[in-house]
């Protein structure tokens, strides 16, 4: 059976998007080629042939129409008329106009069934914001796009897999939306994407939200009068639940393999440790030169991974940003959209 295509967005044409995305086609030319991997690239076409011609010469790009059929393995769809050049590394208005419309044109592809998932290549909130979006980011947009009220984002870096509670909020509001409705919810959802994953029996941990998982009430409890009590009854209800587990050892135990994810209360309590060691330092020079990891987004009608960085518009033109991360994204969509398909 002929898989359908990814939709890989640029996000924001002046930041690192279109390298990346030229650099993982040329990467997986022979499985495109072989016709087990079919993928549309959504944005800016001036952006992505520039990219393309500096660092994936002789790549194929055709453009295509959304309304068209029979798309090529690998094509390219205008995501809105051409404006200014955006140059690399420079914010505009124009880049956040890209980035939505790109997005926007990808969830309709994916409610229609015309692509089987959604691979996002970072966008900068500012420019998004200055483009008339008023967006935290990726994860509030497509909820919007797609009517949903209730995702989740989860980090995956290998082994380390990481849902959150709560995200983009200041911390002093994180124990009021710390809720057993919200909890389980983040749970019920974690669970489903790891049998999308191809993990049947998943154990998930529930980091603590205080040190110390409240010490008896000494330092909080919200663990001890919220956190617990939605356990027990995850557990009641047949799920493979721990926790509250401290927050300085839960995520040890993960990478030890003693779980199949955690669900971290806040967006620094999960997004420390998988960046820590998703990102490799270059020991002689003290820069990072690549990062592993992915983000998925649950609890959406369409399936969205995305690479774990942002735009770089420091190196952003410069031939030096890695697609590792992108490509682990467009392999996580397959497997989420080769699960559902089979659903």
């Amino acid at each position: 059976m002929t898989p359908l295509p990814l939709a890989i967005t640029m996000g924001d044409p002046a930041g690192i998007g279109p390298e990346i995305i030229v650099k993982a086609c040329a990467g997986l030319r022979d499985r495109i080629a072989a016709g087990a991997l079919r993928l549309l690239v959504i944005g800016s076409g001036a952006a992505l042939l520039r990219a393309r011609d500096a660092w994936a010469p002789g790549l194929d790009l055709p453009e295509v129409t959304a309304e068209g059929r029979d798309w090529p393995a690998l094509a390219f769809l205008q995501a809105a008329p051409e404006g200014a050049p955006i140059r690399p590394g420079v914010l505009s208005a124009d880049g956040g106009r890209f980035a939505y419309l790109a997005i926007e044109h990808g969830v309709r592809l994916a409610q229609a069934g015309r692509v089987g998932a959604i691979v996002t290549a970072p966008l900068n909130k500012e420019a998004l914001n200055k483009a008339g979006y008023h967006y935290a980011g990726h994860t509030e947009m497509l909820a919007e796009l797609t009517g949903v009220k209730g995702s989740v984002m989860l980090l995956a870096h290998g082994n380390m897999r990481v849902s959150h509670v709560t995200t983009h909020c200041a911390l002093e509001d994180v124990p009021k939306r710390v809720t057993p409705a919200r909890i389980r919810l983040v749970l019920d959802l974690t669970q489903q994407a790891l049998r999308g994953l191809g993990i049947a029996e998943p154990h998930i941990a529930v980091a603590a939200l205080n040190p110390h998982a409240g010490e008896g009430g000494l330092f909080g409890r919200q663990d001890i009068d919220v956190v617990a009590p939605t356990i027990a009854q995850a557990v009641a209800d047949g799920m493979r639940v721990t926790g509250p587990v401290p927050g300085d050892t839960v995520f040890v135990k993960l990478r030890a393999g003693q779980f199949d994810a955690v669900v971290a209360m806040y967006h620094d309590q999960g997004h420390i440790p998988v960046k820590l060691l998703g990102f490799h330092v270059d020991p002689a020079t003290g820069k990072w030169d690549a990062l592993s990891g992915v983000n998925i987004t649950l609890g959406l009608p369409v399936i969205r991974t995305s690479v774990d960085h942002g735009t770089a518009f420091d190196i952003a033109g410069q031939g030096i940003a890695s697609e590792r991360s992108l490509i682990e994204a467009i392999e996580y969509a397959e497997l989420l959209a080769a699960h559902r398909a089979k659903a």
